[in-house]
């Protein structure tokens, strides 16, 4: 586990664009925390580094977006609203970011679904707003350089 202050919400978002240098075709990033932690932030930041020209906004309402400007596929899933593993099979959403990365806002509720190899990232906010990331690799996740992003 690798563990990262971000005084600043730029910080969260730059984390996430240096987190891009080490995303490759297949990847799952599970992103875990309460509403407003900076979780889409994060995703903001990844698609920049991704190259993805579009605004990243939150899937909460619509529950899934594509994003395919950018260097490769990026898909970025809230299944906040989702009521069952069924209703998350149904997105087809591993499919649609084989060439890609899967993001997953709320991530711990399915995280048992992706399989073994992912990244986890665990935000918590600090009563000054400065955020702390838990990032917990997992499979292939593990052999990476992941402290480079410190």
């Amino acid at each position: 586990m690798i563990e990262i202050r971000c005084p600043t919400p730029a910080d969260t978002e730059s984390l996430g664009g240096r987190l891009a240098a080490e995303i490759r075709s297949g990847d799952i990033v599970v992103l875990s925390g309460g509403l407003g932690v900076g979780k889409t932030l994060f995703t903001r930041g990844l698609a920049t580094g991704l190259g993805v020209e579009e605004e990243v906004t939150s899937p909460s309402f619509i529950i899934a977006r594509e994003y395919r400007s950018g260097f490769m596929p990026l898909v970025h899933v809230d299944v906040y609203r989702l009521g069952s593993f069924n209703e998350f099979d149904d997105l087809d959403v591993f499919e649609a970011a084989r060439e890609g990365v899967l993001v997953i806002e709320w991530g711990e509720a399915v995280e048992s679904a992706v399989g073994s190899n992912h990244l986890r990232i665990e935000f918590d906010v600090a009563e000054d707003e400065s955020r702390t990331l838990r990032l917990v690799p997992s499979g292939d996740w593990s052999r990476r350089p992941l402290e480079s992003l410190l």
